[in-house]
């Protein structure tokens, strides 16, 4: 395939910017690739692994001579990073992102970078290991990628971030950017915060039950543990950007969680039953569309994880 861009440039070089470096290397052989990420310790390891053709040492370096850039910093750090990088942006670059909250980040680069083409987009893909030892190019590989264009975005420019993200083999989904948000708010950022705080109620009551929340842990709080270990400035971003959204996921979630509570206590078993039946449906409706594995353990390898 022709290749959608030259020059790649990444600004964040963790999981996801190092996962987006590696896809370039694999799936689109020839394009040129910069990165910088703002802690020198960081660039220093990318330096070691390789990570990218050049990594400069500030955001504007980078972006210099780059046909798109992608910013895979917190969501929160967005507009700084953008208005780091805007002195070395060409007329003709285009800029997306990987952020999991997409209208408080088309706001800020819009902000941020006045006037330059900026075509948001989310890869649904991610493991709870962070840095930039963690990426690897199948990262994406047949998962979604959502693209959130603005209104009047130019259509080639957003026919080249498609093209970039089904070259690393994400299957590609447009949609708006506040509806986005409300999708994502039950699918992941619920979940995560759920199991934030399941984890930290097990945490408090270590000292009650002597330690054996831990040692006696079971598949399902070893899975929210899982989640619970991913990137904790990530997801505090996440959840401050997206707020509204999540808000009220989370005050639907209280109300269902009330009703089982009420279903418990009067000892409604057919409630309890029909409701988990329901549940169970959707988990074969994710394995059917190839989302995730039925096999023991999910199938999961050391390149498997929580999703972002």
């Amino acid at each position: 395939m022709t290749a959608p861009f030259r020059h790649v440039a990444v600004i964040g070089l963790g999981l996801l910017g190092g996962s987006v470096l590696h896809a370039v290397r694999a799936n689109l052989p020839g394009t040129a690739t910069s990165g910088y990420d703002a802690d020198p310790v960081v660039r220093a390891r990318a330096r070691e692994l390789g990570l990218a053709d050049t990594i400069a040492d500030s955001a504007a370096q980078a972006a210099q001579g780059a046909d798109l850039v992608v910013l895979c910093v917190p969501v929160g750090a967005m507009e700084a990073a953008a208005r780091e990088l805007a002195p070395g942006l060409a007329p003709d670059c285009i800029v997306t992102d990987v952020g999991s909250s997409k209208a408080s980040v088309a706001r800020a680069l819009a902000e941020a970078l006045p006037g330059a083409c900026v075509i948001p987009s989310h890869p649904v893909a991610g493991t709870e290991q962070s840095g930039p030892d963690a990426g690897f190019a199948t990262l994406f590989r047949n998962r979604w990628c959502i693209v959130t264009p603005p209104a009047d975005a130019d259509a080639a420019a957003v026919a080249r971030v498609v093209s970039l993200w089904e070259a690393f083999g994400a299957m590609v989904e447009m949609m708006d950017a506040e509806h986005h948000d409300m999708v994502l708010a039950v699918t992941s950022h619920l979940p995560h915060l759920i199991a934030y705080t399941i984890v930290g109620t097990a945490s408090d009551l270590e000292k009650v039950t002597e330690s054996e929340v831990i040692k006696f842990s079971a598949g399902g709080f070893r899975d929210f543990t899982r989640i619970a270990a991913s990137d904790p400035t990530m997801w505090r971003d996440v959840f401050l950007n997206n707020r509204d959204a999540v808000l009220q996921m989370l005050q639907r979630f209280t109300e269902d969680l009330t009703e089982l509570q009420k279903a418990i206590r009067k000892g409604d078993g057919q409630f309890l039953f029909d409701h988990f039946a329901r549940t169970r449906a959707i988990r074969r409706g994710i394995i059917e569309m190839g989302q995730d594995d039925a096999r023991p353990d999910f199938g999961r390898s050391d390149h498997n994880g929580a999703k972002g």
